[in-house]
């Protein structure tokens, strides 16, 4: 262990260069940090066009250059003084902070670990000015050529503090990082023009004038035209609240990565977990677990409302009223995925169809399915009808459903349920009528919409069915239970059996009845009438309930309110009380699922967030059969 020199020193005060380079620490952490300070000062001083030179990926030379207002020659030894800034004056200023940069500690913190020249002339000025730094070493300004702007220039970053440049990546990684940071600021302000270089060659090049959406496809790609969809809200009144606008990406292209998410306060780039949260809620059960949305969201809000000044770079924020950020966020994100067509377009494919011979149209052509001798001739749902979860219900509660299909279908007491459930907006669900319905190998259904062919995985639909329906009747007071003739025994562990007071509220609610009878045994004597009739095993589902409770955050989660906790019991029962692959359904079975498909919320996705349907459309049919 290394030992400590207790013998007192003197107090005194550092260096400046040595304060400096502390405080470098903080706001230098690596090229990408000076890329995003200086780009920030660009667009303060009302640029239109700023430009960006890397070499080395950032390590040996950064040049940003703007055309904005410059900065006179007697204020250039300023501009790199610890604290000065033009931005704010007094401490009244920091409740209302309009700027991107404001704290005046950037480039005197930069100048302390690089060799840093500053070129800048202001429309009033007949010529630039230079300024120059090395460390601690600073010459006064001279005279230079140069146009209206500014233009700052470092090199050999930490080149006097060793100990910080080793710590840096590769210079792919460093420069990957600064062109990130780079089109990130970008992304909020589509009226300046933006270029990038690195190494001479040009890699970013957006038009200053541009609308935001152009900005977005320009930096994230234009093959997403078609996969970000517009989410929108205002309300923003008397100097107070919030507007947004954004692009939220459909599900099919949610990443391994939160890195393309990203969020904008007044034209800054932020992290905030409250919006990050708000977001995730509204994705939940369209995306798989440990996937990210692809989102682009820009809030404009009073300078008063949020705190800026709350983190070393800038990057996070706290708002006044983060219930009020959280709920527009939620609420538009939500709106915008509810009202469109989330079914993704297989274009992945590399190769035609083997076997039969699929032409566009074929499936209008009524045919026998296989083994039933039953001729598929069912009429289209009109475009109003919200019946066909009830349709759904009462056939497969009939005499007629007996022996035919699926016997799993016949469940009880989803009638009365739906009848005292409130139904979803129709607004807000996909109303377009279905079309014949054909079962592939007992698993998937093809079928045709206006776009092309949809293929459905039936599991994972009627998954998402059984999902909403149990979430819409616990909502609405709970499931019914039926009680057992004796006891459904379980064994479990002792953690389990501690879990049981703090499961029990949840249990109840979904009508399970348990009490531990035993040193390692847990009672069932009730279990809800939805699982029975669809022959789930008491003792199959309360054990692996239990197990999920020991082995995943559940309880914390009942402890806070517990709707996550909720959501995945539902999710459970749903996986075990759907039709599984394998399982044949009758015509009538068939049809109604489809319909189901376009009047259930969120039937795009299971719960798990996997989707229930994939689009070919006619365009890429077209192409598989040369058409195109």
């Amino acid at each position: 262990m290394p030992t400590i020199d207790a013998t007192r020193s003197p107090i005194r005060v550092l260096p400046t260069l040595v304060a400096n380079q502390i405080a470098a620490g903080e706001v230098v952490e690596r090229p990408a940090s000076v890329v995003k300070e200086l780009i920030e000062n660009a667009l303060d001083a009302g640029s239109t066009r700023i430009t960006l030179d890397l070499e080395q990926g950032g390590i040996e030379l950064i040049r940003v250059s703007d055309d904005g207002s410059g900065i006179p020659e007697e204020e250039l030894p300023l501009a790199l003084a610890p604290h000065a800034t033009s931005k704010i004056s007094a401490t009244a200023d920091l409740d209302h902070i309009a700027t991107l940069g404001f704290r005046g500690e950037a480039l005197a913190s930069i100048a302390a670990v690089s060799r840093l020249s500053i070129r800048s002339r202001t429309a009033q000025q007949p010529a630039a000015s230079l300024i120059e730094v090395e460390g601690d070493s600073r010459a006064a300004p001279k005279p230079a050529a140069g146009p209206v702007g500014t233009s700052v220039t470092i090199r050999n970053l930490f080149f006097n503090t060793p100990a910080r440049r080793k710590f840096l990546r590769t210079v792919a990684t460093e420069q990957d990082r600064c062109l990130d940071a780079f089109r990130h600021i970008a992304l909020a302000h589509p009226a300046v023009g933006f270029t990038a270089t690195a190494d001479g060659r040009t890699v970013i090049d957006l038009p200053p004038a541009q609308s935001p959406r152009d900005r977005v496809l320009g930096v994230l790609g234009k093959e997403l035209a078609n996969q970000l969809i517009d989410a929108n809200a205002d309300e923003f009144d008397d100097s107070r609240g919030v507007a947004l606008w954004g692009l939220a990406g459909l599900p099919s292209i949610a990443r391994g990565t939160n890195k393309h998410q990203y969020i904008f306060i007044n034209g800054r780039p932020i992290r905030d977990r409250t919006i990050q949260h708000a977001i995730a809620e509204a994705y939940r059960g369209l995306i798989e677990p440990g996937r990210f949305p692809t989102i682009v969201l820009m809030l404009e809000m009073s300078a008063a409302g949020v705190d800026v000044n709350v983190h070393p770079q800038k990057a996070e924020v706290r708002f006044r009223d983060s219930s009020l950020i959280h709920s527009v966020v939620l609420r538009a994100v939500r709106d915008s995925l509810r009202r469109a067509d989330l079914t993704p377009a297989y274009s992945a494919l590399k190769a035609g169809w083997q076997g039969a011979q699929l032409t566009p149209g074929s499936l209008e052509v009524s045919s026998d399915l296989p083994g039933t001798g039953v001729p598929i001739q069912i009429p289209a749902a009109a475009p109003d009808d919200p019946g066909a979860l009830n349709r759904f219900v009462e056939y497969f509660k009939s005499p007629q459903a007996a022996g035919a299909g699926s016997p799993g279908f016949q469940y009880s007491a989803m009638k009365q349920a739906i009848e005292q459930a409130s139904p979803p907006d129709p607004a807000l669900l996909d109303t377009k009528p279905a079309s014949r319905v054909l079962q592939v190998h007992n698993s998937y259904l093809v079928t045709q919409d206006d776009q092309g062919v949809v293929i459905i995985d039936q599991h994972a639909l009627h998954e998402r069915v059984m999902f909403e329906y149990l979430l819409r009747r616990v909502m609405s007071g709970g499931l019914e239970s039926q009680n057992l003739l004796a006891p459904a025994v379980v064994e479990a562990t002792p953690t389990q059996l501690e879990l049981l007071p703090a499961l029990d509220p949840l249990l109840t609610r979904i009508g399970v009845a348990a009490v531990q009878t035993g040193p390692a045994t847990i009672g069932v004597n009730a279990f809800p009438s939805f699982l029975f009739d669809r022959g789930v095993d008491p003792i199959e589902f309360t054990r692996e309930l239990f197990e999920r409770a020991e082995t995943t955050p559940m309880i914390a989660d009942i402890k806070r309110g517990g709707e996550q906790a909720m959501r995945d019991v539902l999710d459970m029962m749903s996986c075990k009380a759907a039709v599984k692959a394998g399982d044949h359904m009758s015509p009538v079975e068939l049809d109604e699922l489809v319909k189901l498909r376009q009047e259930v919320e969120r039937s795009s996705n299971c719960p798990h967030g996997r989707p229930t349907s994939i689009r070919l459309t006619i365009k890429e049919l077209e192409k598989l059969f040369g058409r195109a």
